[in-house]
């Protein structure tokens, strides 16, 4: 399966935005709410409510996408930044507000390198995965399929 790029690139700015209010309020119950949208999105990117919400709103005024990516790092991606989540509400809501603080800055990093320049760490470390064991996956291709 093939995704637009623009849509997980969508989807990291809006988690940008929800990690930041994190940060700055300490909540950890907006941070598990975080979380179950990654791991909703990391089990069908299609189906998660950052995609649908880009699908709903933003894809009907863009052109169609000159390229597409494989499903497989942004679902990876998606599991990294749920399992950073879950430690950051974990943090904050035990008390631990440094392992919160610490846990939602790095998610922070992450989506906000995704949604400023397209920079997909947690693909990026899944491509790497691959081509450690000696399978390589294109990060892009091309829609007319050359």
């Amino acid at each position: 399966m093939l995704l637009d790029p623009r849509g997980p690139r969508f989807a990291a700015a809006v988690t940008t935005v929800v990690l930041i209010v994190v940060l700055f309020t300490g909540s950890g119950w907006l941070a598990l709410a975080q979380a179950v949208v990654f791991g909703i999105t990391a089990v069908s990117p299609r189906r998660g409510p950052y995609g649908l919400l880009f699908r709903a709103v933003v894809a009907g005024r863009l052109r169609p996408p000159t390229e597409l990516e494989p499903v497989a790092p942004v679902r990876f991606a998606q599991l990294v930044g749920l399992v950073f989540t879950l430690v950051a509400a974990a943090g904050y809501l035990s008390g631990g507000s440094g392992v919160g603080l610490v846990a939602t800055a790095l998610a922070l990093a992450a989506a906000f390198l995704n949604a400023a320049f397209g920079l997909c760490l947690g693909c990026e470390a899944y491509l790497a995965f691959r081509r450690f064991g000696g399978r390589v996956i294109p990060a892009r291709v091309p829609v007319d399929g050359s």
